[in-house]
């Protein structure tokens, strides 16, 4: 909610401090009030640490029977990133119960963080994430005077 922003400000919190609750208190930490690392929490057994992480997997499920139903089903599902690439009991959690949509986890790969993790007729697929080639893409682009970054 955008409006929170304004509350804050009324409250008397300056930008410094809005940024600092929206990027270092907000998410992940914000909801567990333990820790914005995935890791952490899945090795907590504090119940605000299950429910950060049940909550994480809901919102990813949501999405993604979202855009199926958009999309008329699923051609596949990409992880990447930290938590996508990193988290095989995120992954798991996320495609348990959604055979429906052709996505069926073949736990040993999934263990093995891929890169082809499904045994559906809709590919799962964990690809790394090269931030940095794309930061540097983006700079050469900038550089080069190209508005598209």
């Amino acid at each position: 909610d955008p409006g929170v922003l304004l509350y804050l400000m009324d409250q008397g919190l300056g930008a410094r401090d809005i940024t600092r609750i929206l990027y270092k208190e907000s998410g992940l930490k914000g909801l567990s009030g333990i820790s914005h690392d995935m890791r952490t929490l899945l090795d907590s057994d504090d119940p605000h640490a299950r429910e950060a992480v049940d909550y994480y997997v809901f919102r990813i499920r949501r999405e993604l029977g979202a855009m199926a139903a958009v999309l008329g089903g699923l051609d596949g599902v990409v992880f990447t990133g930290g938590i996508g690439e990193n988290a095989a009991p995120i992954r798991a959690r996320v495609i348990e119960g959604l055979e429906f949509l052709g996505l069926s986890l073949d736990q040993e790969a999934n263990a093995g963080h891929g890169p082809r993790i499904g045994t559906g007729p809709a590919e799962i697929l964990v690809i790394p994430t090269d931030e940095e080639r794309v930061i540097a893409r983006a700079v050469a682009r900038a550089l080069a005077g190209d508005r598209k970054i």
